[in-house]
């Protein structure tokens, strides 16, 4: 999977293939967080900074501005509205 990236990474970094599909898949894993868990996650990390509520939720809501959106699941007959029309 993603050997294109995989290909791009070897070619352009000193990382061997091994490492660049680690970090292609770090990456993916990352994103693929949804908002509720994002939230949690980024609540925790900050709230252990010594952060206080008011001002983890601010950085919390700019931090949300940032993320890369998960498309929505799409059916069969979606999927081919979008190819065909």
């Amino acid at each position: 999977m993603h050997d294109e990236l995989v290909d791009h990474l070897e070619r352009s970094t000193p990382l061997s293939r091994g490492e660049a599909l680690r970090v292609i898949q770090d990456v993916l894993a990352y994103f693929d967080e949804t908002t509720e868990e994002f939230v949690r996650r980024r609540h925790r990390e900050l709230q252990a900074q010594g952060l206080v509520n008011a001002t983890i939720f601010d950085r919390i809501e700019a931090d949300l501005k940032y993320r890369a959106v998960a498309p929505p699941e799409l059916t069969l007959r979606q999927l081919r509205r979008i190819v065909y029309g």
